[in-house]
């Protein structure tokens, strides 16, 4: 059983990266199902998935001291690196105490930056030499994919040594200009934070921390940057104008000034981002808000004035800035993405009635 299940699993994911699949979903009770373009559709030809199947595909992928780790924490996120398709990200997870699984096929080759979609200040902010730069959005934003650009961008420019905390890799990346070390949570280390504490002693020029997801974890980046390391992170909030907000706000009250000092005199920039089905389907495209951290934007977060970032933002066209819905009012004209999708993608509706209001009602045709 086991050749067999392996054959179905390699032709599972060379098909679904043959369709575009950004994901692959193994639940009990129902086919494999494909994320294509944003969008969830079953498997052609292929018979619901059984627990014992499930459990049988979860021992053939995972090694013994993962499957232990598996049924301690029940849930896991590894990488997976398939002899036809490349890496892949395996989230293992329990659902009414069967095991399924979620499966992110990561791209082979880097696109550049233009056919990426992402704004002239990614490769502004890679020149720096120290200070804290954060990715920014929802989970599927494409986070991952602009940080490896941001990654292979500084290695084939500058010398030095970029080390990596991902959970887990997705990308692996050779030595260029650059060493590159790739430390895996729950492989290498067993969290971001102690891993990070570690790599301040490794002498590193770049450090790239995939999720800054608690307080001992954002305190380190803040140090980390202060003392002359460039620091690029990624975190979960919706926009790029709330995020000194909820740097500070992971913080106890009596550290809150502390981290807002520290937040103003290193914070280089944000970029937040999401992706957005095109008007034909038949893609996704990028949306982007820039907050660029200028002395103005410093004294803001000094002074923990974050309503006044938003007219900075809508002011700082010049400097590279832009809202959200600057750019998916830009997308929507350029007839990339319909007028529904930037409504449901904005974070301010009426900033997108204003900057909307001459634009026509009906849909542009794509290109």
């Amino acid at each position: 059983m086991s050749d067999d299940l392996a054959q179905f699993f390699e032709d599972l994911l060379a098909g679904a990266k043959h369709l575009g699949a950004s994901d692959i979903h193994l639940l009990a009770g129902v086919p494999p199902m494909l994320r294509v373009n944003g969008e969830i559709r079953a498997v052609n030809n292929r018979r619901p998935l059984t627990a014992a199947v499930l459990i049988e595909l979860s021992r053939l992928v995972l090694k013994p001291e993962q499957l232990e780790c598996l049924e301690r924490k029940r849930e896991l996120s590894m990488s997976h690196l398939s002899p036809r398709v490349g890496r892949c990200r395996i989230t293992f997870y329990h659902r009414l105490g069967v095991i399924e699984m979620a499966i992110r096929i990561v791209a082979t080759d880097l696109a550049d930056r233009e056919t990426l979609g992402l704004p002239s200040f990614v490769d502004d902010v890679i020149l720096q030499t120290s200070g804290l730069v954060l990715i920014t959005g929802p989970t599927g934003s494409g986070k991952t994919t602009t940080l490896n650009y941001m990654i292979d961008a500084i290695n084939k420019a500058r010398d030095g040594k970029i080390i990596t905390i991902e959970d887990p890799v997705e990308f692996s990346h050779t030595h260029r200009r650059c060493i590159v070390t790739q430390i895996e949570v729950g492989t290498d280390t067993t969290g971001f934070a102690p891993f990070l504490r570690s790599a301040l002693r490794l002498d590193p020029d770049v450090i790239v921390i995939g999720e800054m997801r608690d307080q001992e974890t954002i305190a380190t980046a803040l140090t980390a940057a202060e003392t002359g390391h460039l620091v690029l992170g990624t975190l979960h909030t919706p926009s790029a104008i709330g995020t000194a907000e909820r740097i500070i706000n992971v913080f106890p009250g009596d550290m809150q000034t502390q981290i807002a000092n520290q937040t103003a005199s290193t914070l280089l920039g944000v970029l937040s981002q999401r992706l957005i089905p095109s008007v034909e389907k038949s893609r996704l495209v990028l949306a982007t808000e820039v907050l660029i951290v200028n002395s103005a934007v410093r004294h803001m977060i000094r002074e923990r004035t974050f309503f006044k970032l938003r007219y900075t933002l809508m002011s700082g066209a010049k400097q590279g800035m832009h809202t959200l819905e600057c750019n998916l009012a830009n997308l929507y004209r350029t007839g990339l993405i319909s007028r529904a999708m930037a409504y449901s993608h904005a974070n301010n509706s009426a900033d997108l009635d204003a900057l909307l209001r001459d634009a026509p009602q009906e849909e542009v045709e794509p290109k």
